[in-house]
């Protein structure tokens, strides 16, 4: 079944900076999903992942000083994810002015040259997460014309069925959650481009080919663990973008990719979140 724990925390005095970091040491111990208000944030872990003691280790190692944590977990039964999304957390959005996110539950919405549906159910990657939306300006930003593409935790696969609506070919989504990869599929179907190819997996799940563009938005540590998976299948002068991690994670993100022989491009920014740019030689 596809159940969840749903983990509320409080946090007490709250700020942006504050549920952005919890999220990120959330994201690290295999949480998915986060909705984030005025006095914490929500989270969501795969039922079969929620364990108590890294939990507590996350609030009692929690590193801004001053502030108080605190939280309670509710077991969330296998159910219409979407219908939950729609109810209470996804909203169309619109990235660059040139491309609107949105589900199929949604009405009027903004008109934009790439028009994008996704149907998230638990998988991360609706655009509303600020590493998604660094992304996916980036893929507004690039020509992908006949280029072969990989999305590595690829989500709802979003990023992959951007790049192939801008003419990437091969494209390739790898997720290591089997339910991220099922609703990857649904929303690859739902937008006409059955030519994106879906895997389960991680750095495993790569075959003998490679790729001009890999997008990586997972965290800091998977990707120091996988990213010389990931030159390996890099062509030359063939790009790697990743995020999910922080302005502060840049120099070790860098020392890795450089000691793998990329070249630090540069990086965007929202909210202390960032996307790097590597180009190999």
């Amino acid at each position: 079944m596809n159940d969840y724990m749903q983990v509320r925390l409080d946090v007490e005095p709250c700020s942006e900076m504050a549920t952005d970091i919890l999220a990120a040491a959330l994201a690290e111990i295999g949480y998915e999903s986060f909705v984030p208000d005025e006095t914490g944030v929500t989270a969501f872990v795969p039922q079969g992942k929620y364990d108590e003691v890294q939990l507590q280790s996350v609030v009692e190692q929690f590193p801004v000083e001053g502030i108080a944590l605190s939280y309670e977990a509710t077991f969330v039964p296998g159910q219409d994810w979407n219908e939950e999304w729609e109810k209470n957390y996804f909203k169309p959005i619109v990235v660059g002015d040139e491309c609107v996110i949105h589900s199929t539950f949604h009405h009027d919405v903004p008109q934009a040259r790439y028009d994008v549906l996704i149907d998230p159910k638990m998988a991360f990657g609706t655009g509303h997460h600020e590493t998604t939306t660094l992304m996916l300006q980036a893929i507004l930003a690039t020509d992908f014309t006949g280029r072969a593409v990989l999305d590595m935790g690829c989500g709802t696969a979003v990023l992959a069925i951007l790049a192939c609506m801008k003419g990437a070919g091969p494209v390739v989504a790898v997720d290591i959650d089997e339910f991220a990869t099922e609703n990857a599929a649904e929303n690859i179907r739902l937008n006409g481009v059955p030519e994106i190819e879906v895997r389960l997996g991680g750095a495993d799940a790569l075959r003998q080919e490679q790729f001009d563009y890999i997008f990586a938005n997972i965290n800091r540590n998977i990707l120091l663990a996988d990213m010389a998976a990931y030159v390996e299948h890099m062509k030359g002068g063939a790009h790697l973008f990743m995020s999910g991690f922080y302005v502060d994670d840049i120099p070790v993100i860098r020392a890795e990719a450089e000691r793998l022989g990329l070249h630090f491009l540069g990086h965007t920014e929202k909210n202390r979140w960032v996307a790097v740019d590597f180009v190999k030689a």
